[in-house]
């Protein structure tokens, strides 16, 4: 199907600014958790990579004056970086917010891991989709106070360290909740759930795709929970059941979306197809590729058409106030560009005036 674009999804900003976002979280974690609430720039300096920085920190920590305050340290005169008051007010709610939702992080990390075949995951993949899920860097790190008797650390095959669950209660998805509250779903097994559509305006579809769509929509709904071995990997039933996983998979992230070359690394471990990205392609009317920012983003339609079908995460409010402080630094930034070509231009008029003046002199 030809890709259709999408001025609405690709305006919205909490999906967009995500990437950027996330490395100045990490710089602003480095910054928090020191305890003297200050840093110098030695200390992150080299660690760009790690942070997944785009540039020299430096150069990027000095893009967000909103939420990075720099000065002069104590020694050597080395540039030092603090949290402003309005960036430290928010990194204590989010906190709060860590300890007060901490229950349903550990839910949506629980489902995350139940999706998979062996309802286990590598502890590395884990790790790299929890910006996505919401979850503090260290939440693994504490597992006393952040898993329950559910979880447990297992060895995986070639020497990995994973992370089971162990429930033996049936885990309902959006999906299947919201057709329950629709009442066109009872629950039964191979039972029929057609997904909600919103094709974009303008999206036009062959007549042969239309009436396939149709079809496809009347097959029963295999959940991302149930078992799937039994099903044809080339059939249409069980392309249901991958697109049903990425509802799923997408409506328990925090923007309800994620870069498409992130989600390729769970393919092995939630029995999803080679091209797996071309499911995103097949359904237009359920999910969106937008090309901002020179990647490729896949975003959950019904998340941004219908507020009441995905429920919000708890911390996507959060980020929306440090996206807030991302605007207000290009404000000073751009102010201060101002100022300064206005100070070059009385300068150099002020120098012009002198020599006129010594000139008339002579």
């Amino acid at each position: 199907m030809k890709w259709k674009k999408d001025s609405y999804y690709d305006s919205i900003e909490q999906i967009h600014k995500s990437i950027v976002l996330k490395p100045i979280i990490s710089l602003k974690n480095c910054i928090s958790q020191d305890p003297n609430g200050c840093i110098p720039i030695s200390d992150v300096s080299k660690r760009g990579i790690q942070l997944e920085v785009p540039m020299k920190v430096a150069r990027f920590v000095r893009l967000y004056p909103s939420i990075f305050e720099e000065f002069t340290g104590p020694q050597y005169n080395l540039p030092w970086f603090r949290l402003t008051p309005e960036a430290d007010e928010i990194d204590r709610e989010e906190k709060r917010v860590y300890e007060d939702c901490r229950e349903d992080l550990r839910d949506r990390l629980k489902k995350f891991i139940l999706m998979s075949k062996e309802k286990v995951l590598p502890l590395k993949i884990i790790q790299g989709m929890q910006w996505y899920l919401g979850l503090p860097d260290d939440f693994l790190q504490h597992p006393d106070k952040n898993l329950d008797e559910s979880f447990r650390f297992v060895e995986m095959e070639d020497g990995l360290k994973g992370l089971a669950v162990e429930s033996g209660e049936k885990v309902l998805s959006t999906v299947q909740r919201n057709a329950m509250k629709k009442g066109v779903y009872v629950g039964g097994p191979m039972e029929s759930i057609e997904f909600p559509l919103f094709p974009s305006k303008g999206l036009r579809l062959r007549r042969k795709i239309v009436d396939w769509l149709k079809e496809f929509q009347k097959l029963p709904y295999v959940s991302p929970y149930e078992e799937f071995s039994h099903l044809d990997p080339d059939s249409d039933i069980s392309e249901k059941r991958v697109v049903g996983l990425l509802h799923e998979l997408l409506s328990l992230f925090v923007e309800h979306s994620a870069e498409r070359k992130k989600l390729l690394c769970l393919k092995k471990h939630m029995g999803l197809p080679q091209k797996v990205h071309k499911a995103f392609e097949r359904h237009p009317s359920m999910f969106y590729l937008s090309l901002r920012n020179k990647t490729c983003t896949a975003i959950l339609k019904e998340a941004y058409c219908d507020e009441s079908a995905i429920e919000r995460h708890p911390l996507l409010r959060v980020r929306n106030k440090y996206i807030n402080l991302m605007r207000e630094s290009a404000t000073i930034l751009k102010t201060r560009r101002v100022n300064s070509r206005f100070a070059d231009r009385w300068d150099s008029g002020s120098e012009n005036e002198d020599g006129k003046e010594v000139a008339e002199c002579t």
